[in-house]
């Protein structure tokens, strides 16, 4: 089944859009170690729980978490390891790169 470039754009920017928050980010960088529990994530990330569920059910509809209910607890984990290539690719280097072009473009030599 293919999907028209239309769709996929908008898809990928869905992915872009949940990743563009601090505390998402945080959480699938805790993910990548393998799964955990809520009541882990909850304290590594320093917010409540009713807002971190809200951070994971944004990362899980968009595809990049899953989880599995284990008795009472809810274990979520990444749904492909190879997704964190996509945050290591924007090493320090890039970043630094993309930092001077915007200072560039404020402040013209």
């Amino acid at each position: 089944m293919s999907f028209p470039e239309k769709d996929w754009t908008k898809f990928k920017a869905k992915i872009f859009k949940a990743l563009g928050d601090p505390t998402r980010l945080k959480i699938v960088r805790f993910l990548q170690n393998g799964e955990k529990c809520v009541c882990e994530i909850v304290p590594h990330v320093g917010q409540l729980q009713p807002s971190v569920s809200r951070h994971l059910r944004i990362l899980r509809d968009c595809g990049i978490l899953k989880f599995r209910k284990d008795g009472n607890r809810r274990l979520y984990s990444l749904t492909d390891p190879e997704f964190i290539k996509v945050l290591d690719s924007i090493d320090v280097e890039l970043t630094r790169s993309l930092s001077q072009r915007l200072i560039e473009k404020i402040i013209p030599v």
